[in-house]
């Protein structure tokens, strides 16, 4: 028996946004079948710094583990797109501070994740929200950027839900930066494939990292 454990945010954690409708949980039960088990520790509101204290509560039989995080964290600096800015310069130095703040606490929550030595995966944020400002999506790809390179850099699988849930319709009509059954149920897709490994393979020659990089 298989158990997978699904940590993070309300990516997962989605069935106050689809009532009356499958949540991401029951739509991959569905399709792990009978031989998994799957548990949700994933919570609505939650950030990356969160993630450690949800891992305190891991079932002693677990096997897998997916996390979506970060959209939070992001969402916490939307305030800083209305502050105003004397130069371009000005607004990179902002960013990079912002970036690198994210970098290490994502790294920490890599960090501790592994250390739990079963296979493991990590999911982008999704950036075709309906409405999404511009300045917004141009944002997320500061976050979906450290995702990727502390991801790859350690050899952890990357659901990328940009190109998951790329639709209106994947996207719940409470709340549009949630997953809607028909999003759900493409997320469960993907984290189907991870854990039953039919997922596609994806090589990234990266080559050796340089002394003090990173």
């Amino acid at each position: 028996m298989a158990h997978l454990v699904l940590l993070g945010d309300s990516v997962f954690d989605n069935a106050a946004y689809v009532p009356h409708e499958p949540a991401v949980i029951e739509q991959l039960r569905s399709r792990l079948g009978a031989g998994w088990t799957v548990s949700l520790r994933a919570l609505d509101g939650d950030v990356t710094a969160d993630v450690e204290h949800q891992l305190r509560d891991l079932p002693a039989d677990a096997t897998h583990l997916v996390v979506s995080c970060g959209g939070n964290d992001a969402l916490g600096y939307l305030p800083v797109l209305r502050e105003a800015a004397r130069s371009v310069a000005g607004v990179l130095e902002r960013f990079a501070g912002i970036r690198a703040a994210f970098r290490d606490r994502y790294r920490h929550m890599l960090h501790t994740t592994r250390a739990c030595g079963l296979p493991l995966a990590v999911c982008t944020v999704y950036d075709r929200v309906p409405d999404l400002e511009p300045a917004a999506h141009a944002a997320l790809a500061m976050f979906n950027e450290v995702i990727f390179r502390e991801a790859l850099a350690t050899g952890i699988t990357v659901i990328d839900l940009r190109l998951i849930c790329a639709q209106r319709e994947d996207f719940s009509a409470l709340s549009p930066i949630e997953p809607s059954r028909r999003g759900g149920a493409r997320i469960a897709d993907a984290i189907a494939d991870f854990a039953s490994g039919a997922g596609p393979r994806v090589d990234v020659i990266v080559g050796r990292p340089a002394p003090g990089t990173g």
